[in-house]
């Protein structure tokens, strides 16, 4: 057995399986700060609080000519100040944006976990569908990459306009064997597992992935495409890693989303 599994073996002993999956899933920039007069315009920083109390800092993109939102939800590093770019070119396929900073990431209060941020993909839908009115058939909801698993939660059992899924994992335990934790996978559990979601997804799905993806492979946006049991589509971004998407190919990245909100949308 390689050193390096001694040394995790050890440790999920000291201090728990949970920790340590958690330390592994997230890596938070927490200091990284932009003054308000360098915001784009049209973008505004608010503020969300979740039901154990944590304050969620995020940024709310607006499109005057659109009647429909979607809900983003970033991957495991940086914190949603990097995403200000991204939730812009979303506003410009027809759409409000409301992009969530994870708990512990950026100005958010709290500390990161699989359970926390569930809980704060379940405040940011509360917030958009109370406090600024939309009903479920005006909110998509997008996830990228382990945003992938806090947009699935929050779907399940909802009609929702539609759910956008970039770069999605399978599971926790399938991206430890992906990069090589051989037997350790087992470790992680059931920890971030989209596949026992897709059951309860009812909502129009929409899969776009690179086939070069390098930390998250193709092969589990299409295992999860097959696997969903609603109106779905998969779109492919040849010669795609995993954070280049949008360059590689910007007009299939953004004319894929362009249209699956107009299908559902008429706008």
């Amino acid at each position: 057995m390689k050193i390096k599994y001694v040394i995790y073996i050890c440790l999920m002993f000291l201090i728990g399986c949970e920790a340590i999956v958690n330390r592994m899933a997230f890596f938070p920039t927490v200091t990284k700060s932009v003054a308000v007069e360098n915001i784009p315009a049209g973008v505004k920083e608010i503020y969300l609080v979740t039901e154990d109390k944590v304050r969620l800092q995020c940024f709310l993109v607006s499109n005057s000519s659109a009647k429909n939102i979607v809900i983003y939800f970033h991957g495991n590093a940086g914190n949603i100040y990097d995403r200000i770019p991204e939730l812009i070119d979303l506003a410009k396929t027809g759409l409000n944006v409301l992009g969530v900073g994870y708990r512990g990431y950026g100005k958010s209060t709290g500390k990161p976990s699989e359970k926390g941020i569930y809980e704060d993909g379940v405040a940011s839908l509360k917030y958009v569908m109370e406090t600024l009115g939309y009903s479920p058939d005006k909110i998509f909801i997008c996830g990228r990459s382990l945003g992938t698993v806090v947009a699935l939660n929050i779907s399940m059992k909802k009609k929702l306009a539609g759910i956008i899924l970039v770069t999605p994992m399978t599971s926790g335990k399938e991206m430890a064997r992906s990069h090589g934790f051989g037997p350790l996978a087992m470790l992680a559990g059931d920890a971030f597992n989209n596949l026992k979601k897709l059951p309860e997804i009812v909502s129009p799905v929409l899969i776009i992935h690179g086939d070069k993806d390098e930390v998250v492979p193709w092969a589990m946006g299409e295992q999860i495409f097959e696997l969903l049991q609603t109106s779905k589509k998969m779109v492919t971004i040849k010669g795609g890693f995993h954070n280049d998407l949008e360059l590689v190919n910007p007009a299939l990245y953004s004319n894929a989303i362009a249209e699956f909100v107009y299908a559902f949308t008429g706008k």
